[in-house]
């Protein structure tokens, strides 16, 4: 049986401003040049060995710059226990970095002793509910701390969903605690896979619970039947529908931290800062014309 709990996620200690992800391609250039961004997110997979040069230089840089540590294989949403050694990888990650946030994404990747490098959905129904928030419990505890839950990309749809996403994520926000990662990109990319509208979507995210935004590239495709299909694939710039959706985001969240995701084809390190630099505009531009101030106090209410 699960308790209600409430946790403040507006005192997370990261800066309501944009940051990029940390790539081994950029460690140089960002300690030589301490450029202006709000901070940096790494995968914790890349970080659980006990040595060598991914801690050398990212011990170096979060002296520097707040910290959000991004999870991509505890498979939260798998019909089996959580992997106990990954958790304890986990735990040795964030006690040695003591990043601002922590993430992880509502999927799953392993099936017995089978690992998928893909972050698969979950039907949302009742049963799922109970396990994921059993995990999210069992993962809260063991780091003793709050992790922030990513809505997904989906490509497909469950017959035997029974609660809508948006829903799903707030009753797991309200039953354990959690906070909630809006990946505006995810939206739109499962909006248009599974045809709903993504401003819909995001006009009923339950905000109040989100600690992070994440925005990214994807690239279109068809299907076998000539539909467009959008793929996650986090290897370009942003599209102008996930700006403008971001901003419509932004009109009901008010600032909160947010990344710019870009985990294949890096390119240089010029161009990851400008769509940073791009991010933080559009958050600048949505203070000065929105009054998020009510927004705030409802938050923090």
């Amino acid at each position: 049986m699960h308790q209600a709990k409430t946790m403040d996620h507006i005192a997370s200690g990261m800066p309501p401003r944009a940051g990029v992800s940390l790539k081994p391609q950029h460690y140089h250039e960002i300690l030589e040049k301490g450029p202006d961004v709000g901070w940096f997110e790494v995968h914790a997979e890349n970080y659980m060995g006990a040595g060598g040069a991914p801690h050398h230089y990212l011990s170096q840089i979060r002296e520097i710059y707040p910290l959000s540590v991004h999870g991509v294989g505890l498979s939260i949403g798998a019909a089996q226990p959580l992997d106990e050694d990954h958790l304890a990888r986990l735990k040795a990650v964030t006690d040695r970095y003591q990043p601002e946030l922590v993430s992880e994404h509502l999927a799953w990747s392993t099936h017995q002793d089978t690992y998928f490098p893909d972050l698969l959905p979950v039907p949302y129904s009742e049963e799922t509910f109970q396990r994921v928030a059993d995990h999210i419990d069992q993962v809260q505890e063991f780091l003793g701390r709050r992790i922030l839950l990513e809505n997904p990309a989906s490509y497909l749809a469950f017959e035997s969903s029974t609660i809508g996403e948006t829903e799903f994520l707030s009753r797991l926000a309200k039953t354990t605690g959690c906070g909630l990662l809006l990946d505006v990109n995810n939206v739109m990319v499962s909006a248009t896979n599974l045809g709903y509208a993504p401003e819909a979507y995001i006009d009923a995210f339950p905000v109040d619970h989100v600690g992070e935004v994440h925005l990214a590239g994807h690239a279109p495709d068809r299907d076998e039947t000539g539909a467009e299909v959008l793929i996650d694939a986090h290897d370009r710039q942003v599209a102008d529908c996930v700006w403008a959706l971001y901003r419509r985001a932004l009109g009901r969240l008010g600032p909160v931290p947010n990344l710019i995701e870009w985990d294949v084809d890096v390119p240089a390190w010029a161009t990851l800062f400008a769509e940073g630099q791009a991010a933080q505009r559009v958050m600048d531009e949505a203070a000065r014309t929105t009054d998020a101030e009510p927004v705030l106090e409802a938050r923090r209410a």
